[in-house]
Formats: C-alpha cells, sequence, structure tokens
C-alpha cells in the first residue's frame, strides 16, 4: 500500500534566501558608511580632549596677563609635537591665543590626516568662549563645532 501523498521536505526556497541576502545588502549598505563616518568624528573629537590642557593654559595666561599667548612656550606648555594622541599630531599655540590641532599621525583615518582644527578663545569679561573652525567636513565634526 503506497500513500499518494507528497512530503514536502524541510528548507528554505531559492527565493527566499535571495530576499534576506538582499535583506542584508541593504542593511549593511546603510550601516557601514554610517560607520565610517563615526569613526572619524571619534577621532577628530581626540582633538578637543587633548587640546585642554592648552585652553586652561590659556584662561591661566589672559587672566594673570591681561593677553592671550602668542605661543606654547609663552602659555608654559612644552613643544607643539610634545602635546599629541593617537590621531592627533600636534596642538599649537597661535597668536591671540589660537589653538591648532593637527591631525597628521599614521593611526588617523585618511579623511581626517591633512585637516586641522582651530579653537578662538572668546573673552566673555571673566571666562573665555571658545569657537571652532575646521577645515574638515561638517558631518565629520564633534558636536559643539558643527554649524
Amino acid at each position: 500500500m503506497r500513500s499518494s501523498h507528497r512530503y514536502r521536505e524541510a528548507g528554505f526556497t531559492l527565493v527566499e534566501l535571495m530576499i534576506v541576502v538582499a535583506i542584508i545588502a541593504i542593511l549593511a549598505a546603510i550601516a557601514i558608511p554610517q560607520y565610517q563616518d563615526y569613526v572619524v568624528r571619534t577621532q577628530a573629537s581626540e582633538g578637543l580632549m587633548v587640546a585642554e590642557g592648552a585652553k586652561a593654559a590659556i584662561w591661566e595666561f589672559r587672566h594673570n596677563t591681561g593677553y592671550f599667548p602668542k605661543s606654547n612656550q609663552s602659555a608654559g606648555l612644552p613643544s607643539t609635537t610634545s602635546i599629541a594622541g593617537k590621531y592627533v599630531s600636534s596642538v599649537k599655540i597661535e597668536t591671540t591665543g589660537k589653538v591648532t590641532v593637527a591631525y597628521q599621525t599614521p593611526q588617523a583615518s585618511a579623511v581626517i590626516r591633512p585637516t586641522t582644527m582651530t579653537l578662538s578663545p572668546v573673552d566673555n569679561t571673566g571666562s573665555i568662549g571658545w569657537s571652532c573652525s575646521s577645515t574638515l567636513a561638517n558631518r565629520y565634526l564633534p558636536t559643539v563645532c558643527r554649524k
């Protein structure tokens, strides 16, 4: 006695597998560029952290003398290349107290490597605010520097 019922084999059809692959490809196409932007923003944020010491030295110098330092040496800081990080190659104090952060290390992303970030002091009578400008695209800048 033979059964005339056909049993369907368990598993996925080719169409079902192709739909899953298409969904994964779409998600990857969105996620990978977003992750790359996140990595560059993280590297750019290191510049703000490394520059904190220079900002404090500038505030102290301005408080004690009434004017902004013109160099790292006048602010009592080490040489420009001595203030560095994994992605930051140097922090330099320029005339009028501007702080220039350079990203020239081999570990820095190719997007950020040729750029600089400049923090300019804004005298608020007793306190100093900071404005930020950069040669880096706006989407990669830390939140406090975005326009």
